[in-house]
């Protein structure tokens, strides 16, 4: 049997299943990088970790977009039935939440080097030179979008830590599949 690169009925497809493990894998390592370059005390080191992180969150933001629309593009394959109502309604929520901390944050984080009084450029992966959100450069600005940057990694992270809890609890406890379909690719012929 092929596997597809679409969702099945009961399968994620290699299109989502590629998107959401690249997307964690960068989303946590953004959050490690992020508290890694406010604490190095070399300024050059700092500056290219610095660069490093608003690449991948220019990267990130570019993955999540194309995420929402390939999931919009393609049927959710349908929760087995073991799956309780809570969980049935509580799934979409947390994925519309995911989705939003997704964007939000990389956001904030141009945000942050748009209003920021040293006009450092953002130079993802040295390719070009991403032009600045049409926003005001201010001491008040920057501290509002510092913070907001912030708040939304750790409550960003919290979140993924729910979310892996969830598809642990489902592969260990329930033993379901719901946490293979996003593992195994469908192979449904749709």
């Amino acid at each position: 049997m092929q596997t597809s690169i679409t969702n099945g009925t009961t399968r994620y497809g290699w299109g989502a299943i590629i998107l959401h493990w690249l997307i964690a894998l960068i989303f946590i390592g953004q959050f490690g990088l992020g508290f890694v370059m406010v604490r190095v005390t070399s300024q050059r080191t700092a500056f290219e970790l610095i660069q490093l992180h608003k690449s991948f969150g220019f990267l990130l933001l570019g993955l999540i977009i194309l995420r929402i629309v390939w999931r919009l593009g393609n049927a959710t394959p349908a929760l087995p039935r073991s799956v309780g109502t809570l969980e049935r309604r509580a799934a979409p929520l947390a994925h519309f939440a995911l989705y939003a901390f997704q964007l939000a944050l990389p956001l904030s984080g141009w945000a942050l080097v748009s209003v920021s009084m040293l006009e450092i450029p953002s130079l993802p992966f040295n390719l070009f030179v991403m032009p600045n959100l049409p926003l005001a450069e201010s001491d008040g600005a920057e501290s509002f979008w510092a913070a907001a940057h912030w708040y939304l990694a750790y409550a960003g992270m919290a979140l993924v830590a729910l979310h892996v809890a969830a598809a642990l609890r489902h592969h260990f406890q329930l033993r379901d599949g719901v946490l293979m379909r996003m593992i195994t690719p469908s192979s449904d012929p749709e």
